[in-house]
């Protein structure tokens, strides 16, 4: 084996309580759908022409320097508490630190069973494992912190979902794999010296400067408030946000029943088994907030005196929703052109979005259409966005800039869930074309190429996607 993984290997090193040290099972045929070598590189890794690429990112052989684990986490699925979840279907192979000083996990996801998989096979089927390639990878290209996707292997081997599907195993990388419920577990159990340990392991990794735990926690919320308000601005719908899914790093992670908007709704829902709308578009702003409550509750273990922190907590907690308030102003006026968007500029912006939702405009395109001066093509109803028109030219008419901002704010392209879909039933017809197409075209989806001009359309009826299934 030539390829070289340059590990430094920390969580390992943690008490085994945080893990369970298990090897990938080996799968009967690997073959490689695709390989990240510009990432590869980011990452340090030498001998990116090793011909047994595949084998290694099925799983069949280990690196040098690997030390597979499963991660232990618990978490709240969809407001209920499940007291230990764990990686049931991912095995982290271990740590590098980049080319960028910067310390990441690699990871393998549908690379077997675990101690963790309770019913599960551990494996994973083709369809998501690309999904998250792609939507992955194009988020990164969006600027939107993210998991970033390293390698795609078939396994030659049938999964059985609904069906029987192609098997595929996603190598993917990450700051880290510490969520929410990495904390929640250890409090919920009264494991005060595990508890401990995480956290100055996870302060050291992520935020060396706030060393106690009111400092940390505004850490973490001032990049979750910052996440998700980037996602709002894409029109990206994460799905399910639950707190097992809500990671310490700040980074978008576990791609499920992820989508991007087509038609603005706030209510707009992707996932199969949201019946509530828990996770909707705009409830997204929401439950981040609750996902923060939880790890703040956790946190009080920690304090010296857990019933007089409950008061300060709870006060950081709601002083959150002003976090994530500043910063969706912040990316929807640079959306509209305003390099220093007021809160009156709130109320033209919501105006905006409310004549795109009784149109049922295109999200992406209208916001485009602003930078060439198409989205009147949006509505049907022309006159109430005349008038905003109007109204947005004369505030604008002072930006120094107010074209380039847009363009650096509203991509071109995002990955439409109908182009999403014929990607992964080509692919499960043997047929990676498409894939690779997508690949290149969300590498820079602010560009206007025309080459990549379909990808522009929004489905047609007969194409709309309602919804996307929760899992692998």
């Amino acid at each position: 084996m030539t390829l070289q993984i340059p590990f430094d290997n920390s969580y390992a090193a943690l008490p085994d309580g945080f893990f369970a040290r298990v090897k990938p099972e080996p799968v009967r045929a690997p073959s490689l759908i695709a390989f990240n070598e510009a990432l590869a590189r980011d990452l340090g890794i030498d001998g990116l022409d090793d011909p047994d690429l595949a084998a290694l990112f099925a799983g069949n052989a280990l690196p040098d320097g690997a030390a597979p684990l499963a991660q232990l986490y618990a978490g709240h699925q969809f407001g209920q508490y499940n007291p230990q979840l764990g990686d049931g279907r991912a095995i982290l192979l271990g740590e590098t630190i980049g080319t960028d000083g910067i310390r990441r996990d690699i990871q393998l996801k549908g690379s077997g069973r675990t101690p963790f998989s309770r019913m599960g096979d551990g494996r994973a089927w083709l369809g998501p494992v690309l999904r998250e390639y792609v939507v992955s990878e194009a988020m990164h290209a969006l600027g939107v912190p993210t998991t970033r996707a390293l390698a795609a292997v078939r396994t030659g081997e049938t999964v059985v979902r609904e069906r029987p599907l192609p098997g595929a195993v996603l190598t993917r990388v990450a700051q880290s794999h510490l969520r929410v419920g990495t904390f929640q577990i250890f409090a919920a159990r009264g494991d005060i010296p595990a508890l401990q340990t995480l956290f100055d392991y996870a302060v050291a990794r992520h935020y060396p400067d706030a060393t106690e735990p009111a400092a940390f926690l505004d850490a973490v919320m001032r990049r979750q408030a910052a996440l998700v308000a980037q996602w709002m601005s894409l029109g990206f719908i994460h799905g399910v946000m639950n707190t097992d899914n809500c990671s310490i790093s700040g980074e978008t992670i576990d791609y499920g029943p992820c989508a991007f908007m087509d038609s603005y709704h706030p209510e707009t829902v992707y996932s199969s088994i949201d019946r509530f709308g828990r996770y909707s578009y705009a409830a997204q702003a929401d439950i981040i907030v609750w996902n923060m409550a939880q790890l703040a509750t956790a946190l009080l273990s920690l304090m010296p005196d857990p019933e007089a922190a409950i008061e300060p907590f709870t006060a950081q907690v709601h002083a959150m929703p002003n976090l994530i308030r500043a910063e969706w102003l912040r990316r929807f006026g640079a959306k509209i052109g305003l390099s220093d968007p007021t809160p009156d500029d709130a109320t033209l912006i919501a105006e905006l979005l409310t004549l795109m939702q009784t149109d049922e405009a295109d999200f992406t395109n209208t916001f485009r259409g602003l930078v060439d001066g198409t989205a009147r093509d949006q509505f049907t109803e022309t006159a109430g966005f005349d008038d905003w028109h109007a109204r947005w030219q004369s505030r604008i008419s002072g930006e120094e800039d107010p074209k380039g901002l847009m363009s650096a704010a509203n991509p071109v392209l995002i990955p439409r869930n109908h182009r999403i879909e014929e990607m992964i039933a080509a692919a499960v017809a043997g047929d990676d074309a498409p894939f690779h197409r997508l690949m290149a075209a969300y590498a820079t989806p602010f560009a206007d190429d025309p080459a990549y001009a379909d990808l522009r359309r929004p489905p047609a009826p007969e194409e709309v996607v309602q919804a996307t299934f929760c899992g692998t």
